[in-house]
C-alpha cells in the first residue's frame, strides 16, 4: 500500500455568515494549498469541525475537494462520527466519489477504552470503502481513547485489509518511533503535531504527516522536510522553532481551530466564522492576534496565494 510522502493538510470548513457552508471557496483554497507544498488534504476533521457538520454536508464537502484539487492531489476523507452506521455511509461515498482515502478518530460518545472496541470500530468503518486506505486518527486529547499504539497495531494486523496506518496526534515520539518500527516498517505512520515535525523526522524517520497550521504556515512547515533532506539541520531548527512560535500565538487564542481559520482572513482567505459552540474570536482579538504575529515577521513567511 502506497505511503504518504509530504504533508497533507487539515482544512477548515468554510461558512458563509448565516452559517451555511461556502463551496463556492474551495477551489482556489486547494489551489493555494497545492501552491505552496501541500500534496493534499485530510477533511471533516478535527480542524474542519467535522462532528458539527450534517451528513449531507460532510458528503457535499468531500464531493467539492475531490473535483477542486489539481492533479495527484490527496483527497482524505474523514469519515468518523458518533454513529457507525453514518461513518460506513461516508466511507461508501467516499469511494464512489473516487477519494484518495479515508480516515476516522474515536468517536467522543462513548469514550473507547478497550482496543478491541476500537479495532471492531474502525473495522465496521473500513469495510465500507474497502478499496481505499484507510488511517485511524489517534488524537486521544479529543476523544479520551488513550489507548496504546503498538498494541493497537498488533490487533488490527491482518485483520483490516485496507488499514494503512495512523495519523498520530500525540506528545509521545517515542510511541510514534515504536509504531514506525513495527514489523519493519509495516504501516504508514503520519505525523500529527506541527510543533515536533523536525524530531520526528530525526527519531522516527517520519515521511507523511498531516498538519493543521498547514493551512497557513504550510510553505515553512514543508521547509523543516527539504532543510531536513538537504543536511542543513541550523535551517530546519531555525523553521521548526518558528513554527512554534506561531504555534504559540494562536494557543492565545483558543487554538488552531478558532485563531488559525481567523488567520486564513488576514492573508486573504476569508473562510467565515466557528460553529457553535465554538467561541468566535472578536475583532479586538484579532487585532491583537496579528499585532503578535507581526511582531515574529508572520507575514513575510505565511502561505501565498
Amino acid at each position: 500500500m502506497e505511503k504518504i510522502i509530504g504533508l497533507i493538510d487539515a482544512p477548515f470548513t468554510p461558512f458563509y455568515e448565516d452559517g451555511e457552508v461556502n463551496y463556492e471557496v474551495i477551489p482556489a483554497y486547494a489551489a493555494m494549498l497545492a501552491k505552496n507544498g501541500l500534496v493534499g488534504v485530510f477533511i471533516n476533521g478535527s480542524s474542519g469541525e467535522g462532528y458539527m457538520l450534517t451528513t449531507e454536508e460532510r458528503m457535499k464537502l468531500a464531493e467539492a475537494w475531490v473535483a477542486a484539487v489539481p492533479e495527484g492531489f490527496k483527497v482524505i476523507v474523514h469519515v468518523g462520527s458518533c454513529c457507525v452506521k453514518d461513518s460506513k455511509k461516508l466511507a461508501e461515498h467516499a469511494q464512489q466519489i473516487g477519494a484518495w482515502g479515508i480516515g476516522a478518530m474515536a468517536p467522543p460518545f462513548p469514550k473507547i477504552g478497550r482496543i478491541e472496541e476500537l479495532v471492531k470500530y474502525c473495522e465496521e468503518i473500513a469495510a465500507g470503502a474497502p478499496e481505499l486506505p484507510f488511517y485511524f486518527y489517534h488524537i486521544p486529547a479529543f476523544n479520551g481513547a488513550f489507548l496504546p499504539m503498538v498494541k493497537f497495531l498488533e490487533a488490527v494486523d491482518g485483520r483490516i485489509p485496507n488499514f494503512a496506518g495512523i495519523k498520530y496526534t500525540f506528545e509521545s515520539i517515542y510511541e510514534y518511533n515504536q509504531c514506525r518500527l513495527y514489523k519493519n516498517g509495516k504501516f504508514d505512520m503520519l505525523h500529527g503535531q506541527d510543533e515536533t515535525i523536525l524530531p520526528e523526522l530525526a527519531m522516527g524517520g517520519a515521511q507523511g504527516g498531516i498538519g493543521g497550521t498547514t493551512n497557513y504556515n504550510g510553505k515553512e512547515l514543508v521547509g523543516i522536510i527539504d532543510a531536513w533532506k538537504a543536511g542543513d539541520l541550523e535551517l530546519a531548527r531555525e523553521r521548526q522553532n518558528f513554527a512554534q512560535e506561531v504555534i504559540n500565538v494562536i494557543c492565545h487564542f483558543r487554538g488552531n481551530i478558532v485563531a488559525g481559520k481567523r488567520i486564513m482572513k488576514l492573508i486573504g482567505l476569508d473562510l467565515g466564522k466557528n460553529r457553535t459552540p465554538f467561541q468566535n474570536m472578536t475583532d479586538e482579538e484579532e487585532a491583537q492576534m496579528k499585532r503578535e504575529l507581526e511582531e515574529i515577521n508572520f507575514f513575510e513567511r505565511c502561505n501565498k496565494f
